[in-house]
């Protein structure tokens, strides 16, 4: 596997976690770079272990994982855009203490898993095509950090100019996202 295909790979699995990264940005009244590191930090690190994990699964189980792992996202995603819109609705009665960006690890862990359940495929391809492994997940996980630090700083931006507008937005397009990799898996689209 050529350099640039591995970096197109790796952009390419890196935008779901932008865009979630995107929506969790909104949800910061204030910059917090402390949370948006971690953030960051959760995707990169969860894009760069699965594809380690496809690698040794091997393509054995490759048809298994794929048949439901449209499912496993969609539920997910769908789950925390509903919990971020719920909130954001709700919003209009909690105080201001409360609004506050919050590092929740339990999400931030169900996010960073729905969006890298497509890297155990690419894992998979690593194993087939013998690819330097340590150097393909550094790489993914290297850019998903970097391009998840950007979305933060771009839903933050965006957010806190439309706050509650924004915080429905972002569960929306969390939802959409699990729909299209619904629809994806299912071939629809």
């Amino acid at each position: 596997m050529s350099l640039a295909e591995l970096l197109l790979i790796s952009v390419g699995l890196a935008m779901d976690a932008f865009s979630v990264s995107v929506c969790k940005g909104l949800s910061m009244k204030k910059l917090n770079l402390k949370g948006g590191v971690i953030t960051a930090l959760f995707f990169g690190v969860f894009q760069g272990i699965m594809p380690v994990i496809g690698y040794f699964l091997g393509s054995r189980f490759a048809d298994i994982i794929s048949s439901f792992s449209h499912w496993v996202s969609f539920g997910l995603l769908a789950f925390i855009g509903g919990k971020m819109i719920i909130e954001a609705i709700k919003d209009d009665e909690q105080d201001e203490a409360y609004k506050e960006y919050r590092l929740d690890f339990k999400e931030l862990t169900l996010l960073a898993i729905a969006t890298s359940i497509d890297a155990l495929a690419v894992g998979i391809v690593f194993a087939a095509e013998k690819t330097d492994l340590l150097f393909s997940v550094t790489m993914i996980g290297a850019i998903t950090f970097a391009l998840s630090l950007v979305g933060v700083f771009v839903g933050h931006k965006f957010g806190s100019k439309y706050e509650k507008k924004a915080e429905i937005a972002g569960g929306t397009i969390l939802i959409l996202i699990g729909l299209k990799l619904l629809l994806e898996g299912l071939g629809v689209i």
